[in-house]
């Protein structure tokens, strides 16, 4: 064999033999104090929402599939098999959002409207922003882990991310007041 493809096949070897130990690590971070687990809601497919939508009213939006609501359910089932102990879930408005963090079954869930998606207004992205900041410095001042469900708009702006649906981003308050990325969570 080639000492290049001897090489590359020893590097990819090394790269997955790691992938156990960086996802165990992801799941210490988030039973971590301070960790807050900023989420995707589960699949819902399409992008944005109909021209006719409005808030709360499901049958105007872009809402899971099935295949999304299994997906929360699993997720919820993983977070409880790793431990990681939620005192609170804040979700967007948006309809897809509020199932996916009732279908999680990890804590109450209160609507937060900072996570709500701004999609189709990105004029609101920086306040928005602003808002969801200091909602998790008053969570920390808490000493409450949350579970925050949103959309992918929301988590890019405040962490450069593009995460899949039902991914989850490891998010602390630095001493700063600034958002740091302490890790990844990606779906099954």
């Amino acid at each position: 064999m080639p000492a290049f493809i001897t090489r590359l096949v020893l590097l990819a070897s090394m790269l997955f033999a790691a992938l156990p130990a960086l996802a165990q690590d992801a799941w210490e971070q988030a039973r971590a104090p301070g960790t807050h687990l900023l989420m995707r809601h589960a699949l819902a497919p399409g992008t944005g929402d109909p021209a006719n939508f409005v808030l709360g009213d499901c049958a105007t939006q872009r809402i899971l599939s099935e295949t999304g609501r299994q997906q929360a359910r699993r997720i919820g089932e993983r977070l409880r098999a790793n431990n990681v102990a939620v005192d609170t879930v804040l979700t967007s408005r948006w309809c897809r959002s509020v199932e996916t963090a009732d279908l999680l079954s990890v804590g109450p869930v209160t609507p937060e409207p900072a996570l709500d998606s701004f999609f189709q207004n990105r004029q609101t992205a920086a306040d928005q922003t602003a808002a969801l900041t200091a909602r998790l410095a008053a969570l920390d001042s808490a000493g409450q882990k949350a579970v925050l469900v949103t959309h992918q708009v929301n988590i890019t702006a405040l962490t450069d991310i593009f995460p899949a649906s039902g991914e989850i981003v490891l998010i602390r308050l630095g001493p700063d007041g600034q958002v740091r990325v302490a890790g990844r969570i990606r779906p099954e």
